[in-house]
């Protein structure tokens, strides 16, 4: 009778996975409300950023404020794998409707849905305030404070980001410009 032998950092590398503990360790995020703008860092280098959309009521996490939450948080779930551009969400849940860019009158969370969790105490509402990472049908508006508490985002970059970062990576939100050495402007794509 023979013996399978796995080795134990797989075993252990399969356990977290299949306990849904892995973690991204390499990629962070950090929010600048001064600058309406997004760096992705790989380990600690900026690979990419974007415009993005803090909230029109200003910074902070007091329930009901529609403030957006600072400081250190973590990205606690990813909703809306391989939905469609546009896709609606209501309460973290697809719709079946799909809205083009700049749909008139129309204002719902699209795209893709990363739920943030407060990890300071100035931010430990954050997540039962729902306040996400997600895409937005307004992208006219994406760069000036707009959004009720929330990081809003264009659809195509919401999805690439989706698609980099994973569950735990780090987002800081700053009510101050970023450095000098992370405020890159756009790169044309991201360095993989």
């Amino acid at each position: 009778m023979s013996l399978l032998r796995i080795p134990r950092l797989s075993l252990a590398a399969a356990a977290l996975l299949a306990a849904g503990c892995a973690s991204d360790t390499r990629h962070q995020l950090i929010v600048s409300a001064a600058d309406q703008r997004m760096v992705l860092l790989r380990d600690n280098k900026p690979v990419k950023t974007y415009p993005v959309s803090t909230s029109k009521f200003g910074l902070g996490d007091t329930p009901g404020s529609y403030g957006t939450p600072l400081g250190k948080m973590r990205i606690k779930e990813k909703i809306g794998h391989n939905m469609p551009h546009g896709a609606v969400f209501k309460s973290r849940i697809p719709t079946g409707e799909v809205l083009p860019v700049d749909a008139p009158g129309r204002d719902p969370i699209v795209t893709r849905i990363l739920w943030l969790e407060g990890l300071e105490p100035r931010n430990r509402n954050a997540s039962d305030r729902y306040i996400y990472i997600h895409g937005t049908p307004e992208e006219r508006n994406i760069g000036l404070p707009v959004s009720y508490g929330c990081i809003r985002m264009r659809s195509r970059d919401v999805i690439e980001l989706f698609d980099t970062v994973g569950k735990n990576a780090l987002v800081f939100v700053s009510p101050n410009p970023l450095p000098q050495h992370l405020a890159m402007g756009d790169t044309p794509a991201l360095q993989r």
